[in-house]
């Protein structure tokens, strides 16, 4: 008699399939709604949000002192105090809806969780969030409310499927070229989705891209996603017949492709270019094929386009600032979080959800004699390190420089060899690696931004 074993990996594989297959069919009845129907379910979800916050969550309860959610309409939300990662992450123990969710149990549930996923409590998924800052933040949420996540991204592509007579029956097969590790949200997608209602194949961008190539040749997805950097080293792997891949759809995620790039990705693979943009604190947008402006998911998350005073601006001007409300999370309240991306509203709508255009910044591959390796070979290894909380990587002739912001106690020896020994893995021989403690990041005049990747020519902040 065999006796079957059920590990946390299958629960949770199991219940993420279960919500998403449950949740799919309303995320693609959303996608037809008008703009009244949208603002209904809006309104709704918010009020609910701000009724637990204020219920559960001290952090929030004092800073919406005073607010009555039964009564709360849409318009209301410039009301309300921004938030910041910095904040969050100061008084996390205090701003999720569950007492028992501290920041040190997350951070120890994410460092036993590296290489294969779990649920924190039996209930969480837990996230990292480096953003575009490289400040570390921690998001959590239960597997109903991440699959509701997972849904908004999904729902686009599954509908396509739907109308074109399918997914098949092991569910809609998806190249994932995402984070290796599944306490990053692509990481924790491609480990967790191995069955239908969505099948993905993991080839992780940390991996050296002949590694990659052999395992997306082997299993032919029809689908691809991949970060643009390492899609536009693909496109060349396609062109020059090393990869063979017959795609209907092809799908940049996490960093910003020129109009040059997402050219030559669409002409050696034959089908237009979908952006996708998707940040781990909830907020979701899809372009159309071979188009730059994004549709945003705001069943899902509200997303103000300001500027830096925090005013709304008018369609057709970019905003310095995004701040998002997550509708779905009800775990950690993301309550208008600021995001530092620059978003330029579309002149026209489309049906109330919001469209707008990304200035989004790319972290471009860093290129060596002998190999071009991924910068999330690197950040893979930072922001797994607890005792960093901000980071920022040079480019090196052999290898990189990390400022790093060091909060307590590190390791300095052991991570330098576990930097040294990614690059090595990437195809990088007798890597050097240096790592400098400071004070703080050197960051743009203008914005304030601090890029966390910089190749070796790349040109200095502030330059076009």
């Amino acid at each position: 008699m065999t006796t079957t074993i059920t590990t946390d990996v299958d629960l949770l594989r199991t219940r993420m399939a279960s919500a998403i297959a449950s949740q799919m069919p309303g995320h693609i009845e959303r996608l037809g709604w008008s703009a009244g129907q949208l603002a209904a379910f809006q309104r709704d979800r918010l009020r609910a949000l701000l009724a637990r916050a204020i219920e559960r969550s001290p952090f929030h309860a004092e800073r919406l002192r005073g607010i009555d959610p039964s009564r709360f309409e849409l318009a209301d939300l410039p009301r309300l105090p921004v938030m910041t990662k910095a904040q969050m992450m100061a008084d996390f123990d205090r701003a999720t809806t569950d007492r028992r969710l501290t920041r040190e149990l997350v951070e120890q549930h994410l460092a036993g969780s590296v290489a294969e996923p779990s649920l924190l409590l039996g209930e969480y998924v837990c996230l990292l969030s480096g953003g575009s800052s490289g400040l570390r933040g921690l998001v959590v949420q239960r597997a109903s409310e991440y699959a509701d996540f997972v849904g908004s991204i999904m729902r686009r592509f599954m509908s396509a499927a739907i109308a074109a007579g399918g997914p098949p029956p092991e569910g809609m097969v998806i190249g994932m070229v995402g984070a290796g590790s599944p306490v990053h949200s692509s990481g924790l997608a491609a480990a967790t989705a191995v069955g239908p209602p969505i099948r993905m194949i993991p080839a992780p961008a940390t991996m050296p891209t002949a590694k990659v190539v052999r395992r997306l040749n082997a299993a032919q997805p029809p689908v691809l996603m991949a970060y643009a950097a390492k899609l536009a080293e693909l496109a060349r792997e396609q062109r020059e017949g090393r990869l063979r891949l017959s795609l209907r759809s092809v799908i940049s995620m996490s960093e910003a492709l020129s109009p040059a790039e997402r050219t030559a990705i669409g002409d050696a693979f034959g089908v237009p270019v979908i952006d996708l943009f998707v940040s781990t604190e909830g907020l979701v947008g899809h372009s159309e094929p071979g188009q730059a402006v994004f549709t945003f998911a705001s069943d899902t998350c509200v997303a103000e386009c300001t500027d830096e005073a925090g005013q709304p601006v008018p369609r057709g001007v970019a905003s310095s600032k995004v701040l998002v409300t997550n509708l779905h999370n009800l775990t950690q309240p993301i309550i208008r979080y600021e995001l530092t991306d620059r978003f330029t509203p579309a002149r026209s709508g489309d049906g109330g959800f919001l469209r707008a255009s990304v200035e989004g910044r790319s972290d471009d591959l860093f290129r060596y004699a002998e190999a071009s390796v991924h910068p999330f070979v690197l950040g893979a290894v930072l922001l797994s390190t607890p005792a960093i909380r901000e980071f920022q990587v040079r480019q090196t002739e052999r290898g990189a420089d990390v400022a790093a912001v060091i909060d307590g106690d590190l390791d300095q020896a052991a991570v330098t060899a576990a930097l040294e020994q990614s690059l090595r893995q990437a195809g990088l021989p007798g890597p050097q690696v240096r790592i400098r403690r400071v004070e703080t990041l050197d960051r743009d005049a203008m914005t304030g931004k601090a890029r966390r990747f910089m190749p070796l020519h790349a040109r200095p902040a502030g330059t076009t």
